[in-house]
């Protein structure tokens, strides 16, 4: 008897460690499945934002082939601003054509703003000091404030459309971070963001991306960027109006400037502050 209750606990034992085993290779497997689906929606996703990329290049190339025909020298000169100097040179040639075919010119400086901030490629800072070399300034704002707004909410469309897995494989724990923050601050969302746009501390690339996978409502996304870009423009578009004066884009940020901003971004959550307050007040 006693033998073969050791043999049945021997064979319990035995049985339950294959199972273990077996347990344990299915749920490797099941891991190994799913980052290989992970690895391929982020495949799939790449492969579609080329393509979308793809065609709003083609857009902004018959955009350019709209423009009036200019010599050599100066078509050399339009192109996306890389430096202080370029923006000198594409200032100089706009504004020589900018009466004569305003619409044309203002087209394509609006497509070409938008175009950038929908793909988060660098150079909007020198188009927004060169749209205060260019038109008056309350045109001036709120055209960079429209092309900053336009192009965000693109990028964000973009996120939500193909990104997801593309923030999950690469940036997942700086998102999971930024997602405990704007649960804090979900009741007073459009402050939080124009603070955001206002200071440096978050990439606006970065908000651009994840926004749409923590759950950002659009209308908000758009409105708190449309308001939050205006100070830091204001002061780019201040500093167009001197534009041969520059020959970096750091110039164009002073210790005023950026007193101003500081101000600026204290204001925009001093009503959450004051609504917390009186909350506890009335609890």
């Amino acid at each position: 008897m006693a033998k073969k209750r050791r043999e049945r606990r021997e064979t319990d034992g035995l049985s339950s460690t294959q199972e273990e085993v077996k347990a344990n290779a299915t749920d490797s497997q099941l891991l190994k499945e799913a980052q290989h689906t992970a690895g391929g929606s982020a495949r799939m996703s790449l492969l579609i934002l080329v393509s979308i990329f793809t065609c709003a290049a083609s857009v902004m190339y018959l955009v350019y082939r709209n423009f009036p025909e200019l010599p050599d020298d100066e078509m050399e000169k339009i192109k996306i601003p890389k430096d202080m100097d370029d923006a000198k040179a594409l200032g100089t040639v706009l504004s020589k054509y900018k009466d004569t075919y305003y619409t044309q010119v203002l087209v394509a400086y609006f497509a070409t703003y938008v175009f950038l901030q929908t793909f988060a490629i660098p150079g909007s800072i020198f188009l927004s000091i060169l749209s205060g070399y260019l038109y008056p300034f309350p045109l001036a704002l709120f055209l960079v404030c429209l092309c900053s707004g336009l192009g965000a909410s693109f990028c964000y469309m973009l996120s939500y459309l193909v990104g997801r897995p593309m923030v999950y494989k690469y940036l997942s724990e700086r998102a999971q971070k930024w997602s405990q923050q704007v649960d804090k601050h979900r009741d007073h969302l459009i402050n939080y963001i124009i603070f955001l746009r206002i200071t440096p501390f978050l990439p606006n690339w970065f908000i651009n991306i994840t926004s749409p996978v923590i759950n950002v409502p659009l209308g908000v996304f758009f409105i708190g960027t449309f308001l939050g870009v205006a100070p830091p423009s204001f002061v780019a578009i201040n500093a167009g109006t001197t534009l041969y004066k520059l020959t970096t884009a750091g110039e164009a940020v002073s210790w005023n400037s950026l007193a101003v901003l500081g101000v600026l971004a204290v204001l925009s959550i001093l009503p959450v502050c004051f609504q917390k307050k009186l909350q506890k007040k009335l609890e």
